[in-house]
């Protein structure tokens, strides 16, 4: 059974195509700790079933994210709700819990908060 893990935050690119205008997803694990994943490493474990994701918006909205494919065959995290960009999770804060790079977001590991 997957971890059903709500994103609270996100970290952007400057890249405009949908699979490259989002480089980490964020939230919070159920003792209150933060974990930050790699789009890559998020994509891979949805795909798996390692872990499931949502959002929240508000009015009591809360949609579950996806894997979507570009024309290109490129995977990226969407909602139900989105079209071919991942708008609802764009909406999201920009994440400061961590200083994000390609070391502070180890691969297919929960990072913790500095």
């Amino acid at each position: 059974m997957p971890r059903y893990l709500r994103i609270r935050s996100i970290v952007k690119t400057e890249r405009t195509d949908t699979h490259e205008r989002i480089n980490a997803i964020c939230g919070l694990k159920p003792d209150g700790n933060h974990w930050t994943l790699t789009h890559e490493d998020a994509v891979s474990q949805v795909e798996n079933r390692t872990c499931a994701f949502y959002i929240e918006r508000p009015g009591d909205k809360r949609y579950e994210v996806i894997v979507a494919m570009d024309v290109r065959a490129h995977k990226y995290l969407k909602t139900v709700a989105d079209g071919n960009q991942p708008d609802e999770l764009l909406f999201l804060p920009d994440c400061h819990h961590v200083v994000h790079t390609s070391y502070a977001v180890p691969g297919r590991h929960f990072t913790a908060a500095v």
